[in-house]
This record gives C-alpha cells, sequence and structure tokens, in this order.
C-alpha cells in the first residue's frame, strides 16, 4: 500500500515522543563505557552491604552525565531496594529544605507532610533503618549550590546522616557542568573529613558519536524515512560543534514537528535550518549569560572585530580592546579561556612562524554581538529546554 505524500490530520511522524525530551532515559548509553563502569564500581560496595564510594561528574553540558546517572540509578533500583538512589535537580531545589523534601518525595511517593527539616530527615531515617538500605544521592548541577550558599551545608547534612539518626552511611555524586570549578576544592574542611569522591570525566561526544546517539533516537521515536541521511549528517554537525548532543536532539524533534505541521512526510532542508535558528539562539544566550560582565564584554569586542574583517589573532585582538576594557594582558587570555570553555569561540594555533593563537567564534559575529547587548534583557529566559544542564 502506498502512502500519500501528505499526511492526513490524525497521522504523526513520532513512533514515541517521549525519545526526544531530555528525561528520557535510553536503554543503552552510547560512547560512555568507561564512566558506567567507573560510576558502576563506586556503587557496587552498597549492592554487596558497604555504603557506597563517593563521586564526582565532571564534563561539558551535554556529555552524557545525567543520562548515565539516570541508567545506573534506573537499574539499581531495579535489582534491589537496599540502595536507595535518589537523583536532586539543584538547579530548581537548593536549599536544606528542599532538597530533603525531593528525597523524601522520591522514596515514599508523595509530598511529606512537614515543612520542618528535622521531621523530614527523621521519616527518611526510620524508611532507610526499616529496609537497611542505603541512600545515594545525586546532586546534580551541584554547581548552582555554591552561589546559593548551601553546598557545604548539604553535603555536611547527607553525607553525615548516620550520626544523628543510625542509618548507614550515604553515598554522594555531585554533577558538574563548569570545567572551572573543584568540587572538591570547594568543600570546607569538615566536608572534607567525609568527602572523598573520585572523579569521573565526561569529554565531548565527536561528531561520528553524535551522529550514532541520534540515528539510535530516530529509530526508536520516527517512523522509517522522516530524516534523510544525508539531513541527519547536518544536524550531527551542528550538535558537534555546539559540543552538546541535546542540542542534535531538539533538532530533529523540531524539524519533524516543522515538517508534521505542513503535512509532510519527511524533514527537509529548510525545516533543519528553520529549528537551527530556534535551537541554536538560545544556548548562545544562555551560554553568554553564564559569563562576567567583563568577559562578555570582550566577547562583544571580539565579535565586532569579526564583523570588521579585523586581524582576529589574540595578540591583535589585545591591542584594538585594551583601550576599551580594563584587563591587563593575563586577565585578558583568562578571559578568552573562559570564552573558550563556554563554547563560544576556538583558540587556534597559528600557522605562520611567531603568530599566536586565532580567535574564532563558533557563532555568527551579528548574533553574538546580539546576544551581549541583550543580556540584561535575557537574564530571566525560559530554561531553553534546559540546555545549561
Amino acid at each position: 500500500m502506498t502512502h500519500s505524500a501528505l499526511l492526513r490530520h490524525d497521522e504523526t511522524l513520532f513512533r514515541d515522543p517521549e525519545v526526544f525530551e531530555f528525561t528520557f532515559v535510553p536503554e543503552q548509553v552510547h560512547y560512555r563505557d568507561a564512566q558506567v563502569r567507573e560510576l558502576a564500581s563506586l556503587l557496587r560496595p552498597a549492592l554487596r552491604g558497604g555504603s557506597a564510594e563517593n563521586a564526582v561528574l565532571r564534563g561539558p553540558p551535554g556529555t552524557g552525565k545525567t543520562t548515565t546517572v539516570r541508567r545506573i540509578f534506573a537499574e539499581v533500583a531495579e535489582v534491589t531496594h537496599r540502595v536507595v538512589p535518589i537523583r536532586v535537580n539543584c538547579q530548581h531545589d537548593r536549599t536544606a529544605l528542599a532538597v530533603f523534601r525531593c528525597i523524601f518525595e522520591q522514596i515514599f511517593g508523595y509530598a511529606p507532610p512537614s515543612r520542618h527539616l528535622d521531621g523530614i530527615k527523621q521519616a527518611i531515617a526510620a524508611r532507610l533503618r526499616d529496609e537497611d538500605a542505603r541512600l545515594v544521592v545525586c546532586l546534580d548541577d551541584a554547581n548552582y549550590l555554591i552561589p546559593a550558599g548551601t553546598y557545604n551545608t548539604l553535603l555536611y547534612q547527607i553525607l553525615r546522616l548516620y550520626e544523628k539518626w543510625d542509618v548507614r552511611k550515604p553515598g554522594v555524586v555531585a554533577v558538574a557542568s563548569d570545567l572551572s570549578l573543584n568540587l572538591y576544592a570547594e568543600a570546607d574542611e569538615r566536608v572534607r573529613s567525609v568527602f572523598h569522591p573520585t572523579e569521573v570525566f565526561f569529554p565531548p561526544y565527536g561528531k561520528a558519536e553524535v551522529r550514532g546517539i541520534l540515528a539510535d533516537r530516530v529509530r526508536q521515536g520516527l517512523y522509517p524515512g522522516v530524516v534523510p541521511k544525508s539531513l541527519l549528517d547536518r544536524i550531527a554537525g551542528i550538535a558537534a560543534g555546539e559540543q552538546d548532543v541535546r542540542v542534535g536532539i531538539d533538532l530533529v524533534r523540531l524539524a519533524v514537528l516543522r515538517a508534521e505541521g505542513d503535512g509532510r512526510r519527511q524533514v527537509t532542508a529548510a525545516d533543519v535550518t528553520a529549528a537551527a535558528r530556534a535551537v541554536v539562539a538560545p544556548v548562545l544566550r544562555a551560554r553568554a549569560a553564564g559569563l562576567s560582565e567583563s568577559e562578555r564584554a570582550l566577547l562583544s569586542r571580539i565579535a565586532e572585530q569579526s564583523l570588521a574583517g579585523s586581524d582576529m589573532t589574540g595578540g591583535a585582538v589585545f591591542e584594538e580592546v585594551k583601550d576599551y576594557l580594563p584587563v591587563g594582558r593575563t586577565a585578558y587570555h583568562e578571559h578568552l579561556k573562559r570564552l573558550a570553555e563556554a563554547g563560544i569561540v576556538d583558540l587556534v594555533p597559528g600557522t605562520g612562524r611567531g603568530r599566536g593563537r586565532e580567535i574564532r567564534l563558533r557563532y555568527d559575529p551579528a548574533e553574538v554581538a546580539a546576544a551581549c547587548a541583550g543580556q540584561e534583557d535575557l537574564r530571566i529566559l525560559p530554561a531553553a529546554r534546559n540546555f545549561d544542564r
């Protein structure tokens, strides 16, 4: 039976739309075998009746940290009730009360009736004692706790829960996407006495890895033939350039929605282009928003220099901006490093003798300038589908 080129009103291109949500947990975490093994080994003592080892998961956004935790925690929950794995989103829950309420709700399946922290802890401890269970808490995006002033307090209260409430020693998995932060160094002396984490690093995915992940999502979530291979290659290239696989997942979702909205059975290049404008711009704004004022000022000047077609070697840019920005050469290079870590510029070694690094924007310079100029109005943005996670 042949299909019409157009969709009927009751037809869809999605076999399973949940596959393209960021909360989706794939059956297999691709290209993260080493990280999965490392985290599993740290949890293994708890499965054998001991206590889980602590861990810090570090890596740029969109490198599989949260997905790995979700997958391993789901497997642990399936095989035993003696380990209670809890993931807390610290973007949303940053106070001790909010975090322990989240732990309570995941253990009991309903919100705690008490709003008193000690009462909530006591109920959690009673359940853990009754089941002789070990608590393992993932503080996802733990870097958000530092400016909130609750990072050390929460680590201390979770890790020393056993002292007051007579439960097995809990374990903590702290996750951070800010590579400039050392979560162990941020811990104070009283926390370091019980927090000795193993660091597990998540490097950015390469283009082939991004394509493999996206191909698996397309296979699970769409009907055959919806996204041509050439366009999947293009989407993978965009996502790899952003060093964030979630950009690719959202690009596929939005491009398919656009095709479906037009009643077409296949995504076109125009769909991908429109989706890229919708996805990449919020990512750039979110990354620019995460910079300091002086870093953003330098980025704005770099965008202006790029638009003007000026020499973009590091030394030449410094000579152009030093009269406008109150930074010395050392601070300038630190700012450049931060812009590179934020995924906004690439610092490419020069090819000629004596030439320093060339500064290359990874976005259209006009869009970079607009993102810098508009930050005062864009500080309170919708989560841009949570791209900063």
